[in-house]
């Protein structure tokens, strides 16, 4: 069974910056997509950032720019690089991995973005 455990999450000042990590067991991490997610209080679950096992990189129009994923093979973590945070990006932050037919979540982290 696959289990995914987020951290970094925290509390920063708008226009700084955290790490989120994503540690991946329980299968082959190299044969899964990886992703982020998060929900704010009141909204739905929306996609921040998510790369499969190649290059290929798709991110929320709100972060472009700002964040980065990556993805460590040998470490089986992936990370989420935020830059230029701001109070909008307030949410509970989801790891996910994925293929055709599966789908696994972590438990979530919170970022909370304030002065």
């Amino acid at each position: 069974q696959v289990q995914l455990v987020e951290s970094g999450g925290g509390l920063v000042q708008p226009g700084g910056s955290l790490r989120l990590s994503c540690a991946f067991s329980g299968s082959i991490f190299s044969n899964y997509g990886m992703g982020w997610y998060r929900q704010a209080p009141g909204k739905q679950r929306e996609l921040v950032a998510r790369m499969a096992n190649g290059s290929f990189k798709q991110y929320a129009d709100s972060v472009k720019g700002r964040f980065t994923i990556s993805r460590d093979n040998a470490k089986n973590t992936v990370y989420l690089q935020m830059n230029n945070l701001k109070p909008e990006d307030t949410a509970v932050y989801y790891c996910n991995a994925y293929t055709i037919n599966k789908n696994y979540w972590g438990q979530g982290t919170q970022v909370t973005v304030s002065s």
